[in-house]
């Protein structure tokens, strides 16, 4: 009878022990997945801005169709990207890497159109000019906080998965480490570089 209710004690103590590491990883997951969403909402604002960006700089810009292309045609590609990334069920190696490239290219497409604006004084004095560049920079200040935090999250996550004894569990109920946001392609580390 006492060996029975050891016995019973010592199984109740590991399924207790079981659950609270399950519930930390659950917790953790989703606060992965919060992060995630901070950042899909900085670059959603990124992408609504370029628009704007775009149609102020047309009237001014019209010999530089090329590079306001560029743009249109980067943006495009991000969104896709983005989207790509959201059916495949959030950031995975994959899709998180298109997604990269495609942030790389249009950053690198928006540099060269406010370095282009330089040769355009009347759109440089522009109100609404200034402001676009104003709201670009604080939502790239806010994309890169954002970044941080996600980063943060997955390394708590990914690490709380592989220490022992939590790493039985883990893989257990489905528990992968999850791919942490950075741009791996050393050239695009670099800063870019413009050249008309």
């Amino acid at each position: 009878m006492i060996a029975t209710l050891i016995i019973l004690g010592i199984v109740l103590v590991l399924i207790l022990w079981a659950i609270g590491i399950y519930n930390r990883l659950i917790n953790l997951r989703n606060q992965v997945k919060n992060a995630w969403s901070q950042i899909d909402v900085q670059l959603q604002r990124r992408y609504d801005l370029i628009p704007n960006l775009i149609e102020t700089v047309k009237g001014y810009m019209s010999y530089e169709r090329g590079t306001l292309e560029a743009v249109v045609n980067a943006r495009s590609n991000a969104v896709a990207a983005r989207e790509d990334l959201e059916k495949s069920g959030g950031p995975t190696g994959g899709s998180l890497k298109n997604l990269l490239g495609a942030e790389v290219a249009l950053k690198g497409a928006v540099a060269n159109l406010f370095a282009l604006a330089e040769n355009y004084p009347q759109l440089r004095a522009s109100e609404n000019m200034k402001t676009l560049q104003e709201e670009l920079s604080s939502t790239e200040n806010r994309i890169a906080f954002a970044r941080q935090a996600y980063n943060d999250q997955v390394m708590s996550y990914n690490t709380s998965q592989q220490v022992f004894p939590a790493t039985l569990v883990a893989s257990a109920f489905g528990h992968h480490p999850v791919d942490f946001y950075e741009v791996a392609d050393v050239e695009a580390k670099k800063a870019v570089k413009v050249s008309f």
